[in-house]
C-alpha cells in the first residue's frame, strides 16, 4: 500500500475509532443497570485502548492525522444522538439497540484494519493478532448484547426499559 493510500486509511479509521469510543462510552453509561454492564464496560475500556493504539501505528507510519475527519465523525455521532427512537422525553429502549448494531459495524471494521495491518511492515512494531483477538472477542460481547435487546422491535408497548438477563448464548432463541 502506498504511503498515500496508508495516511488516508489510517485517518479514515482514526476519526471513525473517534466516534465508535464515545458511543460505546455512552452506550455502557446509558447500559449501567443491566446484567451485562460489566462486559459492555469492559468493552469500552478496550474500544479507548485500541483508539489509543491506533493513535500509536498512525505515528509509526509517519501520517499526521486529519483533524477535520475526525471533527466530522464526532460531529455525525453527536447528530446521532437526535434520532428520538420514538421516545422525547428518556431514552427508548431502541437506542441501545441501533447503538449496538452501530457499535458491532465499528468493531467490525477495525477488525478489518487490524487484519489489513498485519500484512505491513507495522506488524514488526504491533502485535496485530493480538488485537484481532481482542476485536473477535468485543464483537463477541456485542453480539449477545444485542441478542438480549432485539426483543425490543416485537414488543407491543417499547415505552418501558428492556429487561436484560444473563443469557447465555444459547438461550437465544
Amino acid at each position: 500500500m502506498s504511503q498515500d493510500l496508508l495516511a488516508i486509511y489510517l485517518t479514515d479509521h482514526l476519526a471513525g475509532a473517534t466516534a465508535g469510543s464515545r458511543r460505546m462510552r455512552r452506550l455502557a453509561k446509558a447500559e449501567g443497570d443491566a446484567a451485562d454492564s460489566t462486559e459492555l464496560s469492559r468493552v469500552a475500556d478496550e474500544v479507548e485502548e485500541d483508539r489509543s493504539t491506533l493513535m500509536s501505528v498512525v505515528e509509526k507510519a509517519g501520517v499526521s492525522p486529519r483533524w477535520y475527519k475526525t471533527a466530522i465523525a464526532s460531529l455525525g455521532e453527536r447528530v446521532g444522538l437526535l434520532k428520538t427512537n420514538g421516545a422525547i422525553l428518556h431514552r427508548s429502549p431502541l437506542t441501545s439497540l441501533v447503538e449496538l448494531e452501530a457499535m458491532r459495524m465499528g468493531v467490525t471494521a477495525k477488525l478489518c484494519l487490524w487484519g489489513a495491518l498485519r500484512h505491513t511492515e507495522l506488524s514488526t512494531s504491533f502485535d496485530f493478532d493480538d488485537l484481532i483477538q481482542r476485536a473477535q472477542r468485543q464483537l463477541g460481547v456485542l453480539e449477545d448484547a444485542h441478542s438480549r435487546r432485539a426483543m425490543v422491535v416485537s414488543q407491543r408497548d417499547a415505552s418501558g426499559p428492556v429487561v436484560t438477563t444473563n443469557a447465555s448464548a444459547g438461550d437465544r432463541s
